[in-house]
């Protein structure tokens, strides 16, 4: 416990509760000074608790120690360019690190711990839906100043956006630990602001978390106006907490994009880099170019709240279409950021196990730009029953269609890639193929939602819930898990179970697919989402039971996961070489990968994907050289 309060987390939290405190403080002292109320339901007023959680953000920056070199550059004191890591085991990763494996793994388990809660969050709401009528979350019932149905709308609104922030966290894992890898750089471009957009993270999970027991929010993870300017003091962590992730996933964009462009390798042209460096590309191109908007469109309604300002009030001269513009401006292309990293491990590991060359190399590579700038275009399908004007309707239907283009590029290539292939069933394929599955399912879903009439019926069921989680766990979570199945090795020099990863797949799966073909079912029949209750004669009753407890057998699956995960750090089985026989340049040197990746540089001298070909050789290590010290 004692080396625990010794880490950068346990000092960024001590100090964030500090700075908390004192910006709540700074605010109750101006306004006692003005003969104002210095008190409210949650004890400190709702602009003393903005400027808290502000300072608190800002005072965990500072206590972490993230920001140590700049500051001692500033007073003109110079640094190591490369830290060594002087802590072992756990504490390397509760501490701040330059290293960019370690920066990964951080990302990826704090992506655990999110997606953990955030799936707790949903059980808790779909027990309560298992039945008609309210089971436990009654009227009577009170918890952080909440009634039943409002604690269920504000788990049903956390569980969406921590669901959200856990899996940019989780993207930014799997860019931050393989890219340099994949382009044989020892690290990313800015190694310091690289520590940085993960710390900064840290803070924001905290605000999100501190909206529940501050009252909690009814807005759903949208966040509209008018239901958030008359939400509680939850909304505003809320929105501050999306805000200060929003920071993480920007700077880390301009990282992504920085070593991509300078570090490749000699010989890394543009079309031999592995698939996953352009995906990357084309989500961190998303990532820096839209975030801001959905950070705008937060701070506005912040500022209509504490200001009295009229973005969003009609009475003003406000419109709060306006504001489901900015929003979804980025949280449209948002969900290309979430899948495409995950399409890149698709076409990364597909043909690893297919022991075959990745069809279509160049179409794959392009299509990942091209979903990103369509993406860009389509953001108003969300809005055909806001209002807006109607002659936008038809543009934004045909715009969305066109994304099917380069999304079927991907899978014609995937198929053909599989056509006749030597296909070897372990783990991470296992989870490829189910990825290619579901996230099919969500694409035959997507084109009915973007079409204006049907839409207009469609628009808040439950087909919509079914349609974006197929989506999401197809595009993501799926890949996600092949991901750290297949890297695993590499990261720790063990091997994860294949058993245990085997039963993770298979209650998992079929469970999934359960669960939202029930919820596209009921949603066709009416079913509303982001409600408590429904009407028992509507007959749904059965299906709501049958998806909880699908939902508790996806979480059984993922806590299989998490066993096999941790077990195998220590007890998994020695991965020594190539344990997947793949071509890429990681797999080229001993596991756990060395503190500065490769003791010699390599060059490209062939194809990334060309597998079964005789001769065919993609890197080439330089001659290890002599030291000239003794």
């Amino acid at each position: 416990m004692k080396n625990f309060f010794s880490t950068a987390l346990a000092r960024g939290l001590f100090w964030q509760l500090i700075g908390t405190l004192v910006g709540a403080g700074l605010v109750t002292g101006i306004r006692a000074a003005m003969g104002l109320s210095t008190t409210d339901t949650f004890f400190f007023t709702e602009p003393a608790w903005v400027l808290g959680a502000f300072f608190g953000v800002l005072f965990f920056i500072g206590g972490s120690g993230i920001v140590t070199d700049w500051f001692k550059w500033a007073r003109g004191i110079d640094t190591p360019e490369h830290h060594e890591d002087h802590l072992t085991g756990w504490q390397k990763y509760l501490s701040v690190s330059l290293d960019h494996k370690v920066i990964g793994v951080q990302y990826t388990v704090t992506a655990f711990v999110t997606l953990g809660l955030g799936g707790i969050f949903a059980l808790i709401f779909r027990t309560e839906l298992a039945a008609s009528q309210l089971q436990f979350l009654t009227v009577d019932m009170k918890l952080f100043g909440q009634n039943g149905p409002q604690l269920y709308n504000t788990l049903m609104s956390l569980h969406g956006m921590v669901m959200i922030v856990s899996i940019l966290l989780g993207i930014a894992g799997i860019m931050n630990y393989v890219v340099p890898l994949l382009l044989g750089a020892q690290d990313m471009a800015f190694p310091r602001l690289n520590a940085f957009s993960y710390w900064i993270a840290v803070p924001a999970a905290v605000l999100l978390i501190m909206s529940l027991i501050l009252g909690g929010f009814d807005t759903g993870w949208t966040g509209y106006p008018p239901l958030s300017v008359r939400a509680p003091v939850g909304v505003q962590m809320f929105f501050l907490g999306v805000f200060t992730a929003g920071w993480s996933s920007i700077l880390g964009a301009l990282n992504v994009i920085v070593t991509v462009v300078r570090m490749r390798s000699k010989g890394m042209t543009a079309m031999r880099m592995p698939i996953l460096v352009w995906a990357s590309i084309a989500t961190s191109i998303i990532s820096l170019t839209a975030t801001q908007l959905i950070g705008l469109s937060f701070q506005l309604v912040m500022f209509q709240r504490l200001l009295g300002m009229g973005f969003f009030d009609p009475a003003k001269g406000g419109n709060p279409v306006l504001f489901q513009h900015l929003f979804w401006f980025y949280s449209h292309p948002a969900v290309y950021v979430f899948v495409l990293p995950g399409l890149g491990v698709i076409s990364e590991l597909l043909p690893v196990f297919a022991r075959k060359p990745l069809f279509g190399y160049r179409w794959i590579a392009m299509s990942s730009l091209g979903i990103a700038l369509v993406g860009f275009l389509v953001w108003a399908h969300h809005m055909f029953t806001s209002g807006m004007n109607e002659y936008l309707r038809v543009p934004f239907m045909y715009s969305t269609l066109l994304v099917a283009v380069p999304t079927g590029v991907k899978f014609f290539s995937w198929l053909a890639t599989i056509w006749k292939g030597k296909l070897s069933y372990e783990t991470p394929l296992l989870f490829v193929i189910g990825a290619i599955v579901v996230f099919l399912m969500g694409g035959l879903t997507g084109p009915p939602n973007a079409t204006v009439s049907v839409d207009l019926h469609l628009h808040d069921t439950y087909f919509i819930v079914g349609h974006f989680h197929d989506t999401i766990f197809g595009g993501f979570v799926f890949p996600f898990f092949a991901a750290v199945y297949y890297w695993f090795p590499k990261a720790t020099g063990r091997r994860m179970n294949e058993t245990l990863g085997k039963i993770h797949f298979w209650i998992m799966t079929p469970s999934f697919f359960v669960m939202t073909l029930g919820m596209m079912r009921i949603g066709l029949l009416g079913m509303r989402r982001r409600i408590a209750d429904y009407d028992p004669a509507m007959g749904f009753d059965s299906t709501h039971l049958i998806l909880t407890i699908t939902g508790y057998l996806i979480f059984i699956s993922v806590c299989v996961f998490i066993y096999n995960f941790f077990n195998s750090i220590k007890n998994g089985e020695k991965a020594e070489g190539n344990v997947w026989n793949s071509r890429s340049p990681e797999w080229q040197v001993p596991s756990p990968m060395p503190a500065h990746n490769y003791d010699q540089p390599f060059e490209v001298v062939g194809e990334p994907y060309d597998y079964g070909l005789p001769g065919s050789k993609y890197v080439e290590f330089s001659a290890p050289t002599k030291s000239k010290h003794k």
